[in-house]
This record gives structure tokens, sequence and C-alpha cells, in this order.
């Protein structure tokens, strides 16, 4: 399975058409959150439609800079995994999207609490032999994915524990812009490539494990 992960579009779509032929061929496209900035359901559309131009099959979260008639899109669209799950060729896809509180204050944030309970619930009913994917706007604690320029660590305890419970075979991430690079919990793959505003996305081949993992920038 080939799949594309477009965090922090933040509304800027002009990049899309560079990467055409890599949507193309990706079994999946998952949308990491911040899929408008500070936008609405139009411009989740307006993004959305351009995406699905290259390829029908997109999952997404929402992201702290997206308010909520964007989720409510997402699901009348049958594309969120924010707190629920959806099965592709024999891979359980799971999100959480949002983040924690932010110090400027944005429309969709959350606390470590509905973290782990929305995590809690986007696995229920899922079968328990299906390998997992965790699509979480918010990285996880304590990793390269969640440290700010200043060097501190703002990810999620919820997630991480998440991750360390369930060992996903990768994690998709985003939300702290400079925060990219690959790092590892346990035997799951966390990737933050940076915001896709600024051509920035990751690429996987997922079998049994993480057979290939990608940072890409558009050139």
């Amino acid at each position: 399975m080939i799949v594309i992960a477009l965090p922090d579009i933040h509304g800027e779509v002009s990049r899309v058409r560079e990467i055409s032929s890599e949507l193309a061929e990706a079994d999946v496209v998952l949308l990491v959150g911040d899929i408008t900035h500070f936008g609405r359901e139009r411009e989740a559309q307006q993004v959305v439609d351009l995406i699905r131009s290259g390829n029908p099959r997109v999952l997404a979260v929402p992201g702290n800079c997206d308010y909520p008639d964007v989720e409510d899109y997402l699901i009348r669209e049958g594309l969120s995994i924010h707190r629920r799950n959806a099965v592709l060729d024999g891979v359980g896809f799971v999100g959480v999207g949002g983040s924690l509180i932010c110090p400027g204050r944005t429309p969709n944030e959350a606390s470590e609490d509905d973290f782990e309970q929305y995590l809690a619930e986007s696995v229920s009913e899922l079968p328990p032999d299906v390998p997992l994917v965790l699509v979480a706007h918010q990285p996880p604690f304590e990793t390269v994915n969640d440290m700010t320029n200043i060097g501190k660590h703002v990810g999620s305890r919820s997630v991480r524990g998440f991750i360390e419970r369930h060992q996903p075979l990768i994690c998709f991430t985003g939300h702290i812009h400079e925060g990219i690079g690959v790092d590892t919990i346990g035997e799951t793959k966390v990737v933050n490539p940076g915001p896709f505003r600024n051509g920035q996305y990751a690429c996987a081949k997922l079998g049994d494990r993480v057979e290939e993992l990608d940072i890409r920038s558009v050139s």
C-alpha cells in the first residue's frame, strides 16, 4: 500500500498539481489536519475537491485551524477518521484531529482527557488483528515531531500512550511546523514532514511493516 500524507495545507492548493503523478499512484491520500487556514466548509471543499480530482481515495482529520463545520463537511463526504476508523485493503486507519490548547487559541482545541477518549473511540469496533495507521494532527509527546524551535516538547501524552499500547505501523502527524523528521515509539514510525503549504509531504509504502518512508519536497 502506498500512502501520501499532506499535513498543514492551510488552504494553499497551488502545489497540489505539482504532485499529481504521486497522488495518482497512491492507494490513499491522508489529510493530516489544518486543511484550511481558519477556514470554513467552503474552503475545505475547495481543497478536498482538487485533491480528489487527482485521487478519489482520501481520508482526513481536521486541524486546530479548521472550524467545526470543516469536520461536519468531512463526515458528510465520508472522509473523516477523527474519532472513527476506516479499513482499506486490510489496513485500519484511525484518527484524531485538533490540537491541545494553543497560546493564541484556535477554533479546534481539546484536552488530554478528550484526546484519550477520542482515540479510544477511533478503535472501537475495529477488528483486533487489523494493522493500524494513526493519523494525528497533534504529534505525540517527546519526539522530534513535537519539538518547537525553542527546544520545548509540546506533544500529546495521550497520543503517545495510544501509540505505546497499540503500536500502529506508522503515525502521520503535523501541527508543529518545525518538528520535521522521522522518530520511533517502540515499533511505530512517527513522521512529520512539515507543512504541505511549504511543499512538504510524506510518502510511505506499507506491507507487514513500513517498507519505505520518505519526506519529500515539491521542487
